[in-house]
């Protein structure tokens, strides 16, 4: 992307000047703005663009920063992927987590499994997905990155409400990293890999459902409490 002719899709923020003009290293301090600031510029070249294709200067001119500010805070465009992969898998383990306790096992996995299979089949989500696909061979921290902040976090959550639900009595499992690692691969069963790899495809709720609701039925006959 030439500098003279920036897509009506990038929306500028403002860059507050630094203390002094000349020293962005003082904005390390306003409180992690600055921060965010730039990772919403990132992500929005990285979208567009793909990951070779998007340059540092492009980042901080769409975050609206200086390109000083922007080494302040990223010394490299890989540790800057890096970290807004990690800031956005976060995001989203926190909106997987309910905001109550699992009781009872067959509406916890519905409920976890719904929100899953939403979260990882927004076009947003695909598209960094792929983007990360395309970049790991060159980069390996970077699927790294992925990996420990998606799928390792997400398993590591799950297994602990199952661990729950164990104590209580509602399921009976040994191994519960295991049976979570299971479960999200029920519920993906075929369905992320076609949301992947077909960007004309719309997954429907009612195809989640089915998904879930398969998965569910099949994880209580291994793990469901006898008698």
């Amino acid at each position: 992307m030439k500098a003279e002719a920036m897509p009506a899709q990038y929306a500028p923020v403002q860059d507050a000047p630094a203390p002094g003009g000349s020293h962005p290293a003082a904005a390390v301090h306003d409180g992690g703005a600055k921060r965010k600031q730039i990772l919403d510029g990132a992500r929005a070249v990285f979208l567009n663009d793909g990951f070779d294709g998007a340059s540092m200067n492009d980042i901080a001119r769409v975050a609206g920063v200086s390109k000083g500010t922007l080494y302040v805070y990223f010394d490299s465009k890989e540790v800057l992927f890096e970290a807004l992969i990690r800031e956005d898998r976060q995001q989203q383990a926190e909106q997987l987590v309910p905001t109550i306790e699992p009781r009872d096992a067959r509406e916890f996995l519905g409920f976890y499994g719904r929100r899953l299979l939403e979260l990882m089949t927004r076009p947003e989500m695909l598209a960094q997905v792929r983007l990360v696909i395309a970049a790991t061979t060159k980069f390996p921290r970077i699927g790294r990155a992925f990996y420990e902040a998606g799928p390792c976090h997400g398993r590591r959550f799950l297994a602990g409400r199952l661990s729950k639900l164990v104590e209580s009595g509602e399921l009976a499992i040994d191994n519960t990293e295991f049976a979570a690692q299971q479960f999200a691969e029920l519920c993906k069963a075929g369905l992320f890999t076609r949301a992947l790899l077909c960007a004309d495809v719309m997954i429907r709720p009612e195809e989640i459902d089915v998904r879930v609701d398969a998965a569910v039925e099949i994880f209580m006959r291994a793990y469901g409490r006898r008698g």
